[in-house]
């Protein structure tokens, strides 16, 4: 079977990251079967993605395109004149389309797999194949794109949704046409473990060295306005006369869209202004997330808005990290609260702060939790078990294919 994969980035934030270990998953388990990614921008994705044996292609964004996006529009009016801005853009869009259209028709796929809100879009029309939207997002929230993708939901073969808080508002957004079918990311087991190296966050982030006894807590992630850094940042200030830690931010702003991301020196002048900037560490991006995640005593999730899935949660569980989960959306399902996990209620740094006073103090129960997380993670989140639940996806959209001996322990 050909299939085509179409990312609208290059780099490596969650989806993208997922969409990874879809790919290294079913070439391990389909090595004969040719895999396209075809990415609207160049970056570390394309290298990840070539290295599984996939073949590559950047068909880029005109800039119109790469800037639209409703994840930095939700005051009054902002709806509007996001799809004022989608009318400006029209003929940038049928451009692409276009050279979309035409870089599949070079591939001849059986079947296009598109991840992010615009590929599912520019997907629909430029694809001659069954199309699968892989959807990461809600889109409640995203009245243009809702309104959007229902108008075309006609031509999406199925929908993936990360969890069923995600498969949930789909349904409701795209009404009954279309099937879809939840999916949970995945992790590479192996890879994200609780031993192995670590980094020195501290010189990432050109720091010296905390004194001994110190607590490190970070968070870990794209700089995303709803990831909670704010938050996090107010929960370390209301702990810095009580409790030895230092925190770190580790990630950075990976995408083109308007309005979504902070800057760094936004949250550098926020940890000023709290008091709390020689506490915390801004490392930047970093290539090795579980090395990062290992380097740490606490993770901390503090999404503010409902996290549709939240792969960092999956991958400090694999890390047997003690993590403090911002309990809303997808997120919710994957820990239980208390026993592979700590919850707070999204922006509430003051629960934040008393969730990481705890663990910070307790060396046993972040043990505990550490353990029962990893065990967690292997019960729930190896990404071996992605080609199978893919394939069966595929075989109801796609032709029909021979079958597949797929290896569950591998």
């Amino acid at each position: 079977m050909r299939i085509a994969y179409l990312s609208a980035s290059g780099q490596l934030g969650g989806a993208e990251t997922c969409l990874l270990d879809m790919l290294a998953s079913l070439r391990a388990a389909t090595a004969d079967w040719p895999l396209l990614l075809v990415s609207a921008a160049d970056g570390p994705l394309l290298a990840r993605a070539q290295a599984l044996g996939v073949s590559v292609a950047v068909v880029p964004f005109p800039a119109a395109v790469a800037r639209l996006g409703e994840a930095g529009t939700t005051q009054a009016g902002s709806p509007a004149r996001f799809a004022a801005r989608v009318g400006l853009a029209v003929g940038p869009i049928a451009g692409y389309t276009s050279a979309l259209r035409a870089a599949l028709a070079r591939f001849g796929p059986d079947l296009v797999h598109t991840n992010g809100l615009k590929m599912h879009l520019l997907g629909a029309y430029a694809a001659d194949a069954p199309v699968v939207w892989h959807v990461h997002d809600y889109l409640a929230a995203r009245r243009v794109s809702r309104r959007l993708l229902r108008w075309n939901a006609g031509r999406c073969a199925a929908v993936i949704a990360n969890s069923e808080s995600v498969a949930h508002d789909v349904r409701a957004a795209l009404g009954s046409g279309v099937e879809v079918t939840r999916m949970y990311n995945a992790v590479d087991l192996e890879r994200f473990r609780p031993t192995g190296d670590a980094l020195d966050l501290d010189r990432l982030s050109g720091m010296d060295a905390p004194p001994p006894g110190t607590i490190r807590v970070g968070l870990v992630g794209t700089f995303a306005r709803w990831k909670g850094h704010e938050t996090f940042l107010r929960a370390v200030a209301a702990l810095r006369f009580s409790t030895p830690v230092r925190a770190y931010i580790v990630g950075g702003p990976v995408y083109q869209t308007d309005n979504s991301q902070y800057a760094v020196d936004e949250l550098r002048a926020t940890a000023n202004r709290l008091g709390v900037a020689s506490s915390v560490g801004f490392t930047g991006i970093v290539d090795r997330a579980d090395a990062a995640l290992r380097a740490l005593d606490v993770v901390v999730h503090a999404s503010t808005s409902p996290e549709p899935f939240g792969l960092v949660i999956a991958e400090a569980m694999a890390c047997g990290r003690a993590i403090v989960v911002s309990h809303a959306g997808g997120a919710a399902e994957l820990v239980t609260g208390g026993v592979d996990a700590l919850a707070h209620e999204p922006g509430d740094a003051e629960g934040l702060a008393a969730a990481i006073r705890e663990l910070a103090t307790d060396p046993a129960r972040r043990a505990a939790l550490g353990r029962a997380a990893r065990r967690t993670a292997e019960a729930r989140f190896d990404r071996a078990r992605l080609a199978g639940e893919l394939i069966k996806i595929y075989e109801s959209v796609g032709p029909r294919l021979p079958a597949v001996a797929l290896d569950e322990h591998r």
